[in-house]
């Protein structure tokens, strides 16, 4: 089937955006980012090239986990806005292109939350098996999420003499899904935000959600992943299920869906994928990458890989050796505090990178040219630092910085009354910032606006069948991609010099060129296809291939 024949599979072709609400843009100045303020900025996602924003949690909240910590999932946080700005919002993003998806966050509640608060007052509580329980912890229990922070995932409750599961913080109680109550209350909070114009969901911590603790058995485990796709499917037929999934590929596919089975998962983010690259950036060598792309499965057409640079949690290296990790902590966590859990790092790419501009767009290219989607945090676009003051993964979950004005233009609250500070250093709002960058046709917010042109221009890079291309360099990554819209290469530099690499593409008719989608040239390409492609120090270069009957524009 031809991809115009499949153009209800948006996601394949998105640009998706993450932000916090509370931290991207204060309309009312009480310190708090809020959903007016953000609709404000929809036309700084819409120019960008943004098609999907993903909300972190935006629900009422003690803020113990900034918002991962939920009493009422189906409510706004006051300090937020009220449900009828989410549904303003919403409505207007639609009406710039944009689609909206929020994060799932139902493998815990906070122990505020009314259902805990209830079920803590007595064993007989009918809220009770809405929740795990113990009269003791077993004897086997899995390591902690949080290392340092937390020591068991059971926690005793001195009411009821009895512990609760807590795979996360211990004030995060697990939710028993084993409990058909439980499962339809989630089936019922996921149809009340499609209803209110949300096209799909990030499901949070996947593989803990489903995850039975020991002697419970509630069958397969993935059957209950097969009913939330079911339910989405009866509900929107469009709505997307993007899952956070850090496992080893042959476990990823599970969470697809097994051959056979109906889909559970329609998206997962390629975690080893972005490990694999941190380790290359640190050995200025592409093979490590390379040897990830090869290794990750195709996918059916109605699944996809997420690919990102940065998250909102640390940037976790927990798949790589500990030798691997101790290379890319030496290069870019060499301190202490740039490190979180043993495992991951707490900082932004453009000071892992030492600021040099022609690196981090190389890693940007990347982003946007690897078969799959790309997933952007919010203020990579303009290259945000960290601010070391706020602590652990906080570091990375500044204020947005909208202009070199006191607080970045986030703001006009006093500093100390905003939700989080922006860095102090070379990365202060003085220094980086939109509204500098915004006609300036050499910053980076103009080049990412570029990569995302190209990349919604280029429907081959989400649908196509990758292939890893012999290059004849360590330092050199070439990769092609093929699609019945097209044939796209791209190539890219990880080394501080500049190169040429001959590249062999593959058969192709006579008088077919090499078309650069960067620029207004096209190279001759022999019977074979083979091309010398230049590349400067830490270079990227994107083509097409064109065939004489072509007439697509290139």
């Amino acid at each position: 089937m031809r991809i115009t024949d499949r153009s209800d599979l948006w996601w394949k072709t998105a640009v998706v955006y993450c932000l916090d609400v509370e931290t991207y843009m204060d309309w009312n100045d009480d310190g708090f980012g809020d959903f007016e303020g953000l609709a404000h900025r929809l036309d700084h996602l819409a120019e960008l090239g943004v098609t999907c924003i993903w909300l972190m949690p935006f629900q009422p909240t003690p803020d113990r986990d900034d918002g991962y910590d939920i009493t009422d999932f189906t409510g706004v946080d006051p300090r937020l806005g009220a449900l009828g700005d989410v549904g303003e919002f919403t409505r207007t993003a639609r009406d710039r292109g944009m689609r909206v998806i929020i994060d799932f966050v139902m493998n815990h509640t906070s122990d505020r939350h009314p259902w805990f608060t209830a079920a803590r007052r007595s064993r007989n509580s009918p809220y009770r098996d809405y929740y795990v329980w113990r009269d003791e912890p077993p004897a086997k229990q899995p390591a902690t999420v949080f290392p340092g922070e937390e020591d068991s995932v059971w926690e005793l409750d001195e009411r009821t003499g009895q512990y609760y599961l807590h795979s996360f913080y211990r004030h995060q109680p697990d939710l028993n899904i084993a409990n058909s109550a439980v499962r339809d209350e989630i089936a019922k909070t996921l149809g009340y935000w499609l209803e209110l114009g949300i096209s799909g969901f990030r499901v949070d911590a996947v593989p803990f959600l489903i995850e039975p603790p020991e002697g419970v058995d509630i069958g397969d485990p993935h059957e209950f992943l097969r009913d939330i796709r079911r339910f989405l499917q009866r509900r929107s037929s469009d709505a997307v299920l993007l899952g956070e999934v850090n496992l080893p590929y042959d476990q990823q596919l599970e969470f697809f869906g097994r051959p056979g089975d109906p889909p559970e998962l329609t998206m997962q983010f390629d975690f080893l994928g972005m490990q694999a690259l941190y380790l290359s950036l640190a050995r200025e060598d592409a093979r490590p990458l390379a040897e990830s792309l090869a290794k990750r499965p195709v996918l059916e057409p109605e699944a996809q890989w997420a690919n990102f640079v940065r998250n909102h949690d640390e940037l976790t290296l927990d798949k790589l050796s500990d030798a691997e990790r101790q290379e890319v902590f030496d290069a870019f966590a060499p301190e202490e505090w740039m490190r979180v859990y043993d495992r991951g790092i707490a900082r932004r790419l453009p000071p892992m990178l030492d600021g040099d501009p022609r690196r981090i767009r190389m890693v940007y290219s990347l982003l946007f040219s690897l078969p799959g989607t790309p997933v952007l945090f919010y203020g990579e676009e303009i290259g945000m630092g960290e601010n070391r003051d706020e602590g652990g993964r906080m570091t990375v979950r500044t204020p947005m910085q909208w202009t070199d004005e006191k607080n970045g233009g986030f703001s006009r609250a006093t500093p100390r009354r905003l939700a989080a500070a922006p860095p102090t250093d070379g990365y202060a709002p003085e220094h980086v910032n939109v509204e500098a960058q915004m006609h300036d046709p050499d910053s980076l917010l103009s080049v990412i606006r570029s990569f995302a042109v190209r990349f919604r221009s280029s429907p081959e890079i989400g649908w196509g069948r990758p292939e890893v291309l012999p290059s004849g360099q360590d330092a050199v990554l070439a990769h092609r991609i093929t699609a019945d819209v097209g044939r796209f290469v791209a190539v890219h530099n990880f080394a501080p010099r500049p190169t040429v690499v001959s590249l062999e593409l593959g058969p192709v008719p006579p008088d077919s060129v090499l078309s650069d989608l960067f620029a207004v040239d096209t190279f001759e390409l022999d019977e074979r296809g083979r091309i010398d492609v230049h590349l400067d120090a830490y270079g990227y270069r994107w083509f097409r291939i064109v065939e004489p009957d072509d007439r697509r524009l290139t």
